[in-house]
């Protein structure tokens, strides 16, 4: 990848915020709605996100969110709906045509939403590698659709930024693609494609892998859709056609360090015996009961003759037990 393909994807993005691109990373229905909340049109245009990072029963404390890669401030919109106070939100963005569009779609939203005040969202510059905030000083931080623009090295530096800024107990809601099959050289290459949300993709394992390495312990995966289907008509370096999906995780900070991360993928286990079955870590299971459990444990009381495990939902809602 040549060095300087941060600049080509900078380069990119500027352009994107003078000429929205409505086809920039885009997923159906990704746009939550709450009660109150008006967005204006051009905002929408700009909502280059593959999913959805803002989850309710994140935003329950007071600490400010910090949101990487503002965009057209749709997301950086929703987190103030829940925060209402000045420098609730703060919003990081290298672009500076990024941020100027999106302050501009920030004060219509005002007049929009008889509750917004513009001051709710401190857009300021900084990059993903380098966060202008303190250590442990916010409670949630949430990028959508950028991690995957970055090589492994840069990936690396912007998640442990990530871990360094948040609070013990604090999370990282995350959404970005990832590819069901290894993407091309020749595509990674390629700075505009990587742009795109598209060549720079890599697995759902090493995505999990990148989170747990940065000190990431417990991990929910909170979806898993199809995104895009690449095909050798459109990209002649595939030998085959590519699925990618829609990835959200959040990943939790707990402080403590493991092997392996705790992974939730909405799996549940049931205990079938007689009365109720503790477990050697503690955790104990009332019989008929569905538990929601990691994908750890619930390979481990899939060996056992008492207990039925369900599959992966891709839903995982909470962390249940270990």
């Amino acid at each position: 990848m040549p060095e300087d393909y941060k600049q080509a994807v900078q380069d990119f993005y500027a352009t994107a915020a003078v000429s929205a691109d409505p086809s920039l990373c885009c997923v159906d229905g990704a746009v939550w709605a709450f009660p109150g909340l008006a967005f204006p049109p051009r905002m929408l245009e700009m909502n280059y996100g593959c999913g959805s990072t803002v989850h309710p029963s994140d935003l329950s404390g007071e600490e400010p969110v910090l949101y990487v890669g503002v965009g057209g401030g749709v997301e950086a919109l929703q987190f103030a709906y829940f925060r209402r106070r000045a420098g609730g939100v703060i919003a990081v963005d290298p672009v500076a045509e990024m941020r100027e569009a999106a302050g501009r779609n920030l004060e219509e939203a005002a007049r929009l939403n008889p509750w917004f005040r513009p001051e709710f969202v401190r857009i300021v510059g900084g990059t993903a590698e380098s966060l202008p905030v303190e250590d442990g000083s916010v409670g949630v931080v949430a990028q959508n659709c950028l991690f995957n623009v970055f090589t492994d090295g840069d990936l690396a530096r912007a998640l442990a930024e990530v871990e360094r800024v948040l609070a013990i107990g604090g999370r990282f809601s995350c959404s970005d693609p990832i590819a069901t099959s290894p993407i091309p050289e020749a595509l990674k290459r390629n700075a505009t494609l990587r742009a795109r949300c598209i060549s720079g993709c890599t697995s759902y394992e090493r995505y999990l892998q990148a989170l747990h390495a940065s000190g990431f312990q417990r991990l929910l995966v909170r979806a898993r859709r199809p995104y895009r289907l690449l095909l050798p008509a459109e990209f002649p370096e595939l030998e085959g056609p590519i699925l990618l999906e829609s990835l959200e995780v959040l990943a939790i900070k707990t402080g403590g360090t493991a092997p392996r991360p705790e992974v939730f993928t909405g799996r549940h286990v049931v205990y079938v015996g007689a009365g109720r079955f503790a477990a050697h870590d503690g955790n104990s299971f009332p019989a008929g009961v569905p538990l929601h459990v990691s994908d750890r444990l619930a390979a481990e009381l899939g060996e056992r003759p008492d207990f039925v495990v369900t599959p992966p939902t891709y839903h995982a809602r909470s962390a249940g037990c270990c």
